[in-house]
């Protein structure tokens, strides 16, 4: 398949505006190192980051540590990496860079993350929705065919709340045939057995991959996303972003989570082999009508009665999501996999719900 690069052209798509931005600068974007008299900092270091890293000075607005070392990682180059207050800060700022408010239009595929919405709604952008089928599969011709008026397409594989990896060869197309960006959420992606799209970052100048601190690697609490990406669509996302939009303990928490990467899969490798127990007692409870297949850390379970189990499972201390309402999903709750206990006390729980 071809690369989209004779139909995608980035400057057409940003806003002039962005375009014509010159970005807040200060000396630090030059100078980290020396007697520091240019920021109005604190000059006391009352406060530090494990007794070394002091607090009163401003975080590396480019954050290039971590860069580095997710570089390493995820075997990309420091220059293809964004990093943001949570994918949401990436997702928010791919629409501010490219979409004129009261004009422009994005494109999502329901039932999906509902950040996608909420950001363009912000922005007083519109929304095309090209929803999944029924099996929660991507209607790729819709898709290909609506996407000719979108600035932006998300994708999210996995996806929330489906739990269900997005077919690759449908997301090539997309590419392949998109005038705009094509943002893939994988916030899910190694909880499943299938590739990354980041080795795809080179063939395709239109593709946005986010990933994130808070799943696999157990970190929601620092709120740390990651954007890969060409290296022309990064310098953009770096222009518009707040000058030190991640925070010095942020930075300093994931280098150290980034030098135990054996930590990290084996926090995967329990998390699945949980989801594959939970699927097997979940599958033995009366009131389960069906379980979806999961490449997440979450299941999508229909239940007799989802609302009133929800409310059950909440007065009893157990807190899962209703996802009844989104489409496809009538009857149905969002259930992360939790410890080996907390899986044991949900169905003990649901057990009691259905005796």
């Amino acid at each position: 398949m071809s690369s989209s690069s004779k139909i995608f052209d980035l400057e057409s798509l940003v806003r002039p505006n962005i375009l014509r931005l010159k970005p807040y600068r200060s000396a630090r974007d030059d100078f980290k190192d020396g007697i520091l008299l240019d920021a109005n900092e604190n000059p006391f270091e009352s406060y530090t980051i494990d007794g070394e890293h002091p607090l009163n000075r401003y975080p590396d607005p480019h954050y290039d540590a971590v860069r580095q070392a997710l570089a390493h990682w995820k075997k990309v180059r420091p220059s293809q990496i964004f990093l943001g207050n949570g994918s949401d800060e990436a997702i928010d700022l791919l629409i501010r860079m490219t979409c004129i408010p009261g004009k422009d239009s994005i494109l999502i595929t329901s039932p999906t993350y509902g950040m996608y919405k909420v950001s363009a709604d912000i922005h007083d952008v519109n929304i095309i929705d090209v929803p999944l089928h029924p099996d929660f599969s991507l209607n790729t011709e819709e898709v290909i065919k609506a996407s000719q008026n979108a600035k932006l397409v998300f994708l999210c594989s996995p996806n929330n709340p489906t739990a269900n990896v997005l077919d690759k060869a449908s997301i090539l197309s997309i590419l392949q045939h998109a005038p705009g960006i094509v943002g893939v959420d994988e916030a899910y992606m190694d909880f499943s057995p299938n590739n990354s799209l980041l080795s795809e970052l080179d063939a395709w100048p239109n593709l946005v991959v986010m990933q994130t601190f808070s799943k696999a690697i157990g970190l929601a609490g620092i709120r740390l996303g990651m954007a890969f990406a060409s290296e022309e669509i990064i310098k953009i996302l770096m222009k518009i972003k707040p000058p030190y939009n991640v925070n010095a303990l942020t930075q300093q928490e994931a280098l150290r989570s980034l030098e135990n990467p054996s930590e990290i899969h084996q926090k995967i490798l329990e998390i699945t082999e949980n989801r594959t127990q939970l699927i097997n007692d979940l599958s033995r409870i009366s009131g389960v009508e069906h379980i979806f297949p999961s490449d997440a850390n979450f299941l999508l379970v229909r239940f007799e009665d989802a609302l009133e189990t929800y409310k059950k499972l909440a007065s009893a201390g157990v807190i899962v999501r209703y996802r009844g309402d989104q489409l496809h999903c009538d009857g149905c709750l969002r259930i992360t996999v939790g410890t080996e206990d907390e899986n044991k006390m949900l169905i003990e729980k649901l057990e009691a719900i259905y005796s």
